[in-house]
Formats: C-alpha cells, sequence, structure tokens
C-alpha cells in the first residue's frame, strides 16, 4: 500500500486533495485496506482512490478540450434555481462509452470508476424554466443532450477543478467539478428523431419518450435529453435533476408497457429466473396471475445502508392491477426494476404477477446507480426460465442461491402472502370439473 494511501487513511496532509468519508473511521485506520476487517472482496475507499490517483494524473487546470461521451449534468440542490453543465474528460476521441451505462455491465468496478472520475462536471446556476427562453448556453447543452456520438468541447473554468473531492464507502462516485465561465461546442452528431421530438412543440414529453423508445433510443439517452426539457409542451418545459429525470423515464417507459402487457393472457406456468453479478443475486418468480408486481432488497450486515450488523435489511414495495399512487419508499430502483419486467412479458406478449428480489452481499463494495440494477434485471430476463406448476417448487428452486431464509422472505413480501394465503376463484372452477 502507498504512502500516500495510507497518510490519507490517517487523515491526509495539508497538500491532499482528497478527504474521506466512513462510518468505519477506526476500522479503517486499523485495516488501511490491506485486511478486508470490513468483510468486503475490495476496499471501497482504495478503489475510489485509485480510480480517483489516475484521474489526476490528467491535466485538468482551468481549461479542457475534450469529447464529452456527450453527457450533461443537471443538479437538484437549490431547486428550482439548479446548477447545470456539461460533463467533459479531459481527452479527445471515441469516449462514447464513458456515460453509456447500458454497456458496462462485464466490466470491472475499476473502470467504471475511471469513467466517472474522468468526467468533469461543468456548472453555472439559472432556473429550470430558463429552456423556455433559450440562451447561448442552454442551447448548446440541450444539442449535447441530443448527441450520439463524442462531441469535441471546449470548457473554461473560473477555478481549477478536483481542488478537493471526497472519497467515501456509501456514496456513488462522482468526478471533479467547478463552475464555468465558457462553454463552446465544436460540433454535436444529434439523434434526428430526438431533434424532431424537440421541435414537436405540442408533443407531450410521456408520449415523445415512448415513441422514442419504440424506434430504439437508449434509455440513457432518452433520460439525458428529458434531463435538460427537451421534450415536452413547450409551455411545459423545464429542465429536471438527473436523478429525478432517470426515474422519471423508467417509470413512464414502464408503465406504458405495463398498459399493453395488461392486454395479453397471463403466462400457463410459474415462471423462475437468478442472476448472480459483482456480490449481488437477483432472483424472479413471475406468476400465472393478472398484473401485479413487487421489488424487494435485501441488504448484508457490511453493506452500505445495513451498517450496524445483525440481520440483512429486507424491505420492498408493491402495486396491484391499478399501480401505485405514491413515491416507493425503495427508491429509484423500484421503477429500473419494473422497466425490465415490462420488456419482457411484453416480448413474451403476456401477463403475471411479478415478485423480484436482489440480494446486497457484504463483500460488494460500493454502489454503483440505478443503471446497475436496470441492467442486470434485464440481463437476468434475457436467460432461459425455469418453470414450474406451484409456487412451492418455484420457492424450494430458489431456496439454495438465496441467502435469506425463505421464511423471512415470506414475511415480508406482501405478494408472497397473498400467493400463499389467498385462493382464487378459477381454483373452485379447476376442482368442480374434477
Amino acid at each position: 500500500m502507498s504512502k500516500w494511501y495510507a497518510s490519507m487513511l490517517q487523515g491526509g496532509t495539508s497538500q491532499s486533495r482528497v478527504s474521506v468519508s466512513t462510518r468505519n473511521a477506526n476500522l479503517c485506520i486499523l485495516c488501511r485496506g490491506g485486511r478486508n476487517l470490513c468483510g468486503k472482496a475490495v476496499c471501497p475507499i482504495q478503489l475510489k482512490a485509485n480510480a480517483y490517483m489516475k484521474s489526476i494524473k490528467m491535466d485538468y487546470g482551468r481549461e479542457i478540450i475534450g469529447s464529452s461521451p456527450p453527457s450533461v449534468f443537471v443538479g437538484k440542490y437549490g431547486y428550482p434555481f439548479v446548477s447545470v453543465g456539461p460533463m467533459v474528460p479531459p481527452v479527445s476521441g471515441a469516449t462514447e462509452v464513458m456515460d453509456m451505462p447500458e454497456e458496462w455491465i462485464g466490466l470491472t468496478v475499476d473502470s467504471i470508476l475511471g469513467y466517472r472520475y474522468s468526467l468533469v462536471r461543468g456548472s453555472t446556476k439559472m432556473p429550470i424554466d430558463a429552456v423556455r427562453r433559450g440562451n447561448r448556453t442552454v442551447d448548446a447543452l440541450q444539442e449535447l443532450s441530443m448527441g450520439i456520438t463524442a462531441a469535441e468541447t471546449e470548457i473554461e473554468f473560473t477555478k481549477r477543478p478536483a481542488e478537493r473531492i471526497t472519497l467515501d464507502d456509501h456514496s456513488q462516485p462522482f468526478g471533479p467539478s467547478a463552475p464555468f465561465r465558457k462553454f463552446d461546442i465544436a460540433s454535436v452528431k444529434v439523434d434526428h428523431r430526438i431533434e424532431n421530438a424537440y421541435y414537436d412543440r405540442d408533443l407531450k414529453a410521456g408520449d415523445a419518450i415512448f415513441g422514442l423508445y419504440g424506434s430504439g433510443t437508449q434509455v440513457s439517452r432518452l433520460q439525458k435529453a428529458f434531463s435538460m426539457g427537451v421534450f415536452g409542451i413547450q409551455k411545459n418545459r423545464r429542465m429536471v435533476p438527473t436523478r429525478w429525470s432517470i426515474t422519471a423515464v423508467d417509470s413512464t417507459l414502464s408503465q406504458r408497457l405495463i398498459d399493453e402487457v395488461k392486454e395479453h393472457d397471463t403466462i400457463d406456468r410459474y415462471q423462475v429466473f437468478m442472476h448472480k453479478y459483482q456480490h449481488n443475486t437477483f432472483a424472479a418468480i413471475l406468476m400465472p396471475r393478472s398484473w401485479s408486481y413487487e421489488w424487494m432488497e435485501a441488504w448484508f450486515p457490511g453493506t452500505f445502508w445495513n451498517q450496524d450488523g445483525g440481520n440483512a435489511a429486507v424491505m420492498g414495495d408493491s402495486e396491484g392491477w391499478y399501480g401505485r399512487r405514491t413515491y416507493p419508499g425503495i427508491g429509484g430502483c423500484y421503477f429500473s426494476t419494473r422497466l425490465g419486467v415490462a420488456e419482457y412479458l411484453k416480448k413474451i406478449r403476456r401477463q403475471a404477477t411479478a415478485l423480484v428480489i436482489r440480494e446486497i452481499l457484504p463483500e460488494f463494495p460500493l454502489p454503483l446507480g440505478v443503471w446497475f440494477v436496470r441492467e442486470n434485471i434485464r440481463s437476468m430476463l434475457r436467460k432461459k426460465p425455469a418453470e414450474f406448476d406451484d409456487l412451492r417448487s418455484c420457492l424450494q428452486h430458489l431456496k439454495g442461491d438465496l441467502r435469506v431464509p425463505l421464511k423471512t422472505w415470506l414475511e415480508k413480501s406482501a405478494l408472497l402472502r397473498d400467493a400463499v394465503l389467498q385462493r382464487r376463484i378459477t381454483e373452485y372452477f379447476r376442482r368442480s370439473e374434477l
């Protein structure tokens, strides 16, 4: 381990541009990234530190010329007066993968962190309705959000980026940032389908998003454009914080697909899917019943949201045929998972009751974002399912792969309790036919 890393865990030096925030400070000082005392396969702080140290070898300075993937960011703090700006690496070339989560499954965590830290965020404050009035900066950012290939970008900051960056073991990684005074794009190759939606001032945002999605536009690109207020009726257009735009697009697309899925017959047999990746276990049970859905997570002791030890923390949210009216307490992963399930059911032209669960093991080093769940659910549902005639067989099939006891899932899951305890009228019809 480097002397720099050891001194960082001891509190750093006056010259250090890195600060460390962790809930296990005493344990980290004792471990120093080499003994894995927290139980994780790799040290989350060391992962971030290594990626950051690679990124600061690049000369940021007060001016950067590089190829934006393309990428924009809209903050949420101070809403409705928010920070907005481009994300630009200090390198030129084919940088598209740096902000394309659809391509990240299969990459190492180090590679993903490298992408995150290489993108320097420029920021300027403006009201969310600035997109309705327009100005040079807004126009350039909207054009960038519609891009499909890397765009050569020049950005001049008011101060040097990355003067200080915080590394911790429970937040998503973000690269350095600084306010900018000047921002220019040499050229942007825009997605003409998105551009057409932009110029249609009477097209509702939901219709625009779903139409573009149906034509093959990637979800991540729709989220960027939605965030910059590209879609919608002109008088209603506004910028949307990036975090909110991700959930809004996942929610809108999945609900439109669910409305279509409800027109189909139910699946004929129980289907079970299983997927393991990066110390996460994903599983799904699709039941031959009308549409309902539940997403559940189990955070094991030693993970980001369960630092206190004891048993795995199990939580979840669900919806029935008529959906839900409140935001799920479990967060945006609810909608990203729902999108993956709805995509699968539309593909097979069936409907079902879907229970999807995720177990996050202590070895999982750090949260990577909602995209991680969406893309893993998609990967899982591309596999061939195991099929059964009853729920008991499904649970027995999963028993050996799940760490949380089946009893706990039965106690916590609203859909499982309903499936086990509530009889359907169709059961009586079947009996009368015997």
